[in-house]
């Protein structure tokens, strides 16, 4: 008779902090990060990996976190929408400019979707020439990906613009 694994533990970096977990081998990843270590900004929508609500960066890389096993992201480093922000130095954070946009541009509504987009835009920003003018096309590709059935997308493409403008002024 052999012995078969039900548990194992995962060490994560998540959000710039080193985390360690025991979870069942087929705990996914949204599930780790919402109901073991807390982070409740990851929503779950479709458990298919359809809508985007999910969304994290696996090391730098958008992922639908309700397709991972989170024993398959030991090791890495995890970004959820909780790790935008970043410390503003005197005990407070600073929103990510594509955070900024959103609320500057009206682009939320009921909000579920909005962690996904927050982070599906901001990993594909970052990675992109910030002195460049973004263009329509590159606005539909970041937010092709996730579903929203509130806004309409109109105000999820403006601060898409938004941010990437002030992006390109910071840089």
């Amino acid at each position: 008779m052999t012995s078969v694994d039900t548990e194992r533990t995962v060490r994560l970096t998540v959000n710039g902090v080193p985390r360690e977990t025991t979870v069942p081998v087929r705990r996914l990843l949204s599930d780790a990060l919402r109901h073991d270590l807390g982070l409740t900004g990851t929503h779950v929508g479709c458990e298919h990996g359809v809508c985007g609500a999910c969304t994290v960066l696996v090391d730098g890389a958008p992922v639908r976190s309700c397709l991972v096993l989170a024993v398959q992201a030991d090791g890495a480093a995890v970004t959820t929408v909780e790790g935008l922000a970043r410390d503003d130095g005197r005990g407070g954070q600073v929103l990510h400019p594509v955070q900024e946009a959103f609320r500057e541009c009206h682009a939320l509504q009921c909000g579920f979707c909005t962690p996904g987009f927050l982070v599906t835009i901001a990993a594909g920003l970052e990675g992109r020439d910030p002195a460049a003018q973004i263009t329509d096309e590159e606005v539909d590709d970041l937010v092709g990906g996730n579903l929203c059935r509130c806004t309409g997308y109109a105000n999820i493409k403006e601060a898409v613009r938004h941010a990437a403008a002030a992006m390109g002024d910071a840089g």
